[in-house]
């Protein structure tokens, strides 16, 4: 790309272009979070008043029946499920993903160890570079079982084929690396752990709205992930969770709270599970916040994940090109594979003072985030990312870089 003005030329000619305006996005920044926390749907503002002014303040609980939110759950899951390759009634929107991760990895084991053949299979097979939260899940379940469970943590993603063995019971893997947007082969690694006899559950995180995902079609066993990243939904909104069909009569976790029980209001002693998906459900929703995820599946339905994708592919070719090309000079080096099959829908670049140069491009109005060690993480949102804002997001870098205009010494905010 030559020039800003082939930028705006390809915006021009961008189906996805007119999205855009379903978004708030304040004027003269260019938001490059996405992957972290999704834009606001300008639906959800009025979408929160409408809840808040009338369902809440003024029909009060009748709006459970009235205003549906106790469907909620199962209706929002039917809106994502097309988005990761699943049918209606295979997912819900739930609690967070740590929780759903918790209850799929706990079914999971329970699978295995009824079955006679699998039930003395200790491992549980992972990245070690996986998303920290999703380790701790594993540990601490692992632990608290108290079986004899561990952790086999791989190093790289070429030697997952052979950590998955015999001894194996469940495979827990992250779709696209929350650090690198390493993009793993949902349906090869699938078919490999279940000739060896395992299960495997996908963390969707990095994924979901952001790339075409095929869980029916990979014959995939779970899936976790939330909904504040690519899916618009707001800061912590409640995640989902997808049950395989063929794994939805036996599926039985131990936070079996009402929601979860076959007739919640017949309030009986003892529990018993609903059918279906509704036995992943636990307690009672955040509705304020589970009724806001409604807005950005809206968006989603005026498009498809194949054109979302192709403009991803785009959009972060044309940022690794410019990059490379135009910032030459400063020691960055590219940390997200550049092959479209392996990358997921962020870029990552490392930098030996990357805190300190994303401060100083958030300071500028070029708004990314920081991982650790030294990593600038830039992401790619194609609902209301335009080419034009990949230019001028660079020309940013590029005169940061050139004046040296970030602190190295610079104290760290909570948040990076």
């Amino acid at each position: 790309m030559s020039s800003r003005n082939d930028c705006i030329a390809l915006d021009q000619h961008d189906e996805l272009a007119p999205l855009r305006n379903e978004f708030f996005l304040p004027e003269g920044l260019i938001y490059l979070d996405g992957n972290s926390l999704g834009v606001s749907p300008k639906a959800s503002a009025s979408r929160a008043r409408e809840l808040i002014e009338q369902e809440w303040a003024t029909d009060l609980i009748r709006s459970w029946n009235k205003a549906g939110w106790f469907d909620l759950p199962v209706k929002l899951g039917d809106k994502l499920a097309p988005l990761i390759g699943a049918n209606a009634g295979e997912v819900v929107v739930t609690d967070s993903t740590s929780i759903n991760l918790f209850k799929a990895l706990a079914a999971a084991l329970r699978i295995q160890g009824l079955d006679p053949a699998k039930a003395q299979r200790r491992i549980i097979v992972t990245e070690r570079s996986n998303f920290p939260t999703d380790i701790y899940i594993a540990q601490g379940l692992s632990q608290w079982l108290d079986r004899g469970y561990l952790l086999r943590l791989v190093d790289a993603p070429e030697e997952l084929h052979a950590a998955i063995d015999d001894d194996t019971a469940v495979v827990m893997l992250t779709h696209v690396n929350y650090r690198s947007a390493y993009l793993l082969d949902l349906g090869g690694i699938t078919a490999h752990a279940h000739q060896k006899g395992a299960l495997v559950i996908w963390d969707l995180a990095h994924s979901a709205g952001a790339l075409p995902v095929a869980l029916n079609d990979a014959n995939a066993d779970f899936a976790v992930g939330c909904t504040y990243k690519y899916l618009n939904g707001g800061p912590g909104s409640p995640a989902f969770i997808w049950v395989a069909p063929r794994h939805l009569a036996g599926f039985s976790q131990p936070l079996s709270g009402w929601w979860g029980h076959a007739a919640p209001f017949a309030m009986e002693p003892s529990f018993q599970a609903g059918s279906g998906i509704k036995r992943a459900l636990c307690g009672t929703q955040p509705v304020v916040s589970l009724a806001l995820v409604e807005c950005g599946l809206d968006i989603f339905a005026k498009t498809d994940m194949e054109a979302i994708r192709k403009k991803s592919l785009a959009l972060t070719d044309l940022f690794i090109d410019l990059v490379e090309t135009r910032c030459a000079a400063h020691p960055l080096k590219l940390v997200t594979p550049r092959p479209h099959h392996l990358r997921g829908s962020h870029v990552s670049f490392e930098h030996p003072h990357g805190y300190a140069v994303m401060q100083a491009l958030i300071e500028r109005g070029v708004i990314g985030d920081y991982r650790e060690p030294h990593i600038m993480r830039f992401g790619f949102t194609p609902l209301y990312l335009r080419f034009s804002d990949v230019w001028d997001a660079v020309d940013i870098l590029l005169d940061i870089l050139d004046t040296a205009a970030y602190r190295p010494d610079q104290d760290r905010v909570a948040v990076t």
